[in-house]
């Protein structure tokens, strides 16, 4: 019974140490033994306002990567939003298991109900492996959620949005790589090939890119061969591909000891979130080896951007348009600072995002 005790007690620390480390004010641990839900939502900061940010459905190897994952996702979600001008903290909701076999109707409708328990401090959305048809289910338990379909009221897909933040994006690291922000004839590599992905790909070709694609899905793979006319890199020679911009579109962690060794792009610029497996280390390490990387955190906003609209009750496609092609503006303003502060551009961005929450934080102090 001691140790059984003593290695609770030793896990509860390490939980609450990665909660500290990030400065998360809260996280709910979610299971329904009916549904099979397991599930986590991460609270970091809602300063700005209420916590937004996507729920992401995945096979974990464990919980506690899921854990790390629903943590770090959640703290990228309010520099997300904060770097984006817009007045929503940072949240982020990770189901643990296998989409294709879990997911249904009954285990999203349960879901909803933990999110509605909040009462409204945290507001979910779409993300991998979720569906406008899943916030359909959330929403007839709970109000909290945006990414509704078009029909319901809602602002829909917004993975066309989160597309062109990239797009835009990388068309201002671009600017400053190679003094045009055409990307015509540029090898570009789009590691991920769903929504996101596929979207990119669209803005790419028709800016006269050459486009390559990776995936560990066949069956995507062929839906983007069949309608593009793109090259195929095997997953396990996306490093050593000889490209001039690589644009990670899936999960996070592939700017790490193993790649970076590999990598000879000019610019990394993705919609994947956490592309930096460690920030700080690997950040400096593509500032060293002379890669300009656009922090994901910044160019994949066009996405929340969508829905916070949506919640904001003032949404059009012509105002998203608008405010996500500010991306290519404050991009190059996060260069301008990385440069002038000896900082990388990971850093830079941060700090903008930080600065905003302070200031902003400020005002709301009672006087």
């Amino acid at each position: 019974m001691i140790e059984l005790t003593e290695t609770m007690n030793n896990e509860a620390v390490s939980i609450f140490s990665d909660i500290e480390s990030m400065n998360h004010e809260q996280v709910v641990l979610c299971h329904d033994k009916e549904t099979g839900l397991k599930a986590i939502i991460a609270i970091h900061n809602t300063v700005l306002g209420p916590s937004m940010g996507g729920t992401r459905m995945w096979h974990y190897a464990t919980d506690q990567e899921a854990m790390t994952d629903a943590l770090r996702l959640s703290r990228g979600m309010t520099l997300k939003n904060s770097i984006a001008g817009l007045n929503i903290g940072g949240g982020k909701a990770v189901i643990i298991g296998e989409a294709s076999q879990l997911k249904n109707e009954a285990l999203m409708r349960r879901f909803g109900k933990f999110v509605h328990s909040l009462g409204g401090k945290y507001y979910t959305a779409e993300d991998v492996n979720m569906t406008t048809r899943d916030m359909e289910y959330i929403r007839m338990e709970t109000p909290y959620v945006t990414g509704l379909p078009d029909y319901m009221g809602g602002a829909g897909d917004p993975s066309p949005y989160t597309a062109y933040g990239v797009f835009v994006g990388m068309k201002a690291a671009a600017k400053r790589a190679y003094g045009s922000e055409s990307l015509s004839g540029k090898k570009v590599l789009v590691q991920g090939t769903g929504n996101v992905g596929t979207h990119l790909i669209d803005y790419l070709t028709k800016d006269g890119a050459k486009v390559s694609v990776s995936d560990i899905f066949e069956d995507k793979i062929k839906r983007i061969t069949d309608r593009f006319s793109v090259e195929v890199v095997a997953a396990d020679q996306v490093a050593t591909a000889p490209v001039d911009i690589y644009a990670p579109c899936a999960l996070g962690g592939t700017i790490n000891d193993d790649s970076l060794g590999l990598l000879s792009c000019d610019i990394v610029a993705g919609a994947a979130n956490n592309q930096l497996l460690d920030e700080t280390v690997h950040g400096q390490k593509l500032l060293d080896k002379g890669i300009l990387y656009a922090p994901d955190f910044l160019i994949n906003g066009g996405g929340i951007t969508n829905v916070y609209y949506e919640y904001a009750g003032n949404h059009s496609h012509d105002r998203v348009m608008a405010q996500t092609e500010k991306i290519y503006d404050t991009t190059l303003s996060v260069f301008d600072m990385s440069q002038k502060t000896n900082t990388t551009p990971h850093q830079a961005a941060i700090k903008i995002a930080e600065d905003r929450i302070k200031s902003i934080g400020n005002i709301k102090l009672p006087l």
